[in-house]
């Protein structure tokens, strides 16, 4: 009886002596885990990086240990490495969630989007809707032009939190790509409730309102974002492009003419401050910018501008040689076509302009203009 006591005690001494030793384990595995994280935490990467493999010496499968050295990699940009850490993960640890996110997220950055797809619907398969995960869906189905995925993500957000703004941001973004204008507006505006002072979201307003046209609306939210930040490019951009649109080329000239100071090689600026002056016929000093953005490079707009000043000042064989430059680079360029085919008709050579509208027509070029002008010269010439 007695060597069956001993025999018990020491077993019991034994296992309270395992047990200890486990929580002594844990205790230091939490700890380093902890001071891992608050490394990554201060973007401390290396020094990270060795508080996870000290804990994978001292626990190969470890989680934590595996899923530290991952996110490492990923905050370094080397998903690969990110990828097999998260990887090695989810072989011994089948549904751990941060493996999961890390693993899509790394995919996410790789462009590789129906991976990370493939592993956030995954998780939520496992777990509860997560916030993050469903606008993390909705972005890589709108990545891969998947409309009705990525709305049907997007508006499974709205079920869990209405004024989410990374959502009303993201569908808003989806319509306006769709160019469901209205519809990207009705979210836009709603985030704009909760975030007025927002100037990209300012400025995404105006941009839509720009594609409607409806100019004097997109002057409104440009001007708003302007007060915030005076210099913001986007904001007098689309500010002047709404001036343009209203064709009030003064007071979009003013606009080019400040863009040009914050952006001096920049070739668009010039043509559209060229533009400008062309509408108020100052023609000099507009073809002295469109000589400037041919000097950064070959330019359509430019050479088209320069096109019309000649065409303008009645220099006839100048116009036809700038019109025939911009076909020697796009033959079919239905544009200078149509201002060519003008060109000789102001210069008394309508023959030539029939023939190129009716080369234009064999062709299956039949807009409204090129008709009306082969219907004009076929009367005038008696064909």
């Amino acid at each position: 009886m007695n060597k069956n006591n001993n025999m018990n005690k020491n077993e019991i001494n034994k296992d309270i002596k395992e047990s200890n030793n486990n929580e002594e384990k844990m205790e230091l595995l939490n700890k380093i885990s902890q001071e891992g994280y608050e490394y990554l935490k201060q973007n401390r990467f290396q020094e990270a990086k060795k508080k996870f493999e000290e804990l994978l010496k001292i626990d190969p499968k470890n989680q934590y240990g595996l899923v530290g050295l991952g996110d490492v990699a990923k905050k370094m940009n080397d998903f690969d490495t990110a990828i097999k850490y998260y990887q090695e993960c989810l072989n011994y640890h089948h549904e751990n969630k941060y493996a999961i996110i890390g693993l899509a997220d790394s995919y996410r950055d790789k462009k590789e989007y129906s991976k990370s797809i493939q592993l956030w619907e995954h998780f939520l398969a496992l777990y509860e809707a997560d916030i993050t995960v469903l606008t993390r869906l909705g972005d890589a189905y709108k990545k891969l032009g998947d409309f009705e995925n990525a709305k049907k993500f997007y508006l499974k957000v709205f079920e869990i939190d209405p004024n989410n703004t990374y959502a009303l941001t993201g569908i808003g973004y989806l319509f306006f790509e769709n160019k469901k204008y209205d519809l990207a507006l009705q979210y836009w505006n709603k985030m704009l409730e909760i975030e007025p002072n927002n100037i990209k979201i300012l400025t995404t307003i105006g941009n839509c309102h720009r594609k409607r046209k409806t100019f004097e609306q997109g002057i409104e939210y440009f001007k708003k974002a302007i007060e915030l930040e005076p210099d913001n490019f986007f904001a007098l951009y689309g500010l002047a492009d709404c001036y343009r649109g209203l064709q009030q080329h003064e007071k979009s000239k003013e606009i080019w003419e400040k863009l040009l100071i914050l952006s001096p090689e920049n070739k668009v600026i010039m043509t559209r401050l060229a533009d400008a002056y062309r509408n108020i016929n100052d023609l000099e000093k507009a073809e002295r910018y469109y000589r400037k953005a041919l000097e950064i490079e070959y330019d359509y707009y430019a050479l088209l501008g320069i096109a019309i000043i000649h065409r303008e000042r009645k220099e006839y064989n100048k116009a036809i040689e700038v019109l025939n430059r911009i076909l020697n680079f796009d033959k079919n360029n239905v544009r200078a076509l149509i201002e060519l085919a003008e060109v000789y008709i102001l210069n008394n050579n309508k023959r030539e302009a029939f023939n190129i509208v009716q080369e234009m027509m064999s062709k299956g070029i039949n807009n409204e203009k090129v008709k009306e002008i082969y219907e004009k010269l076929n009367k005038e010439l008696k064909l």
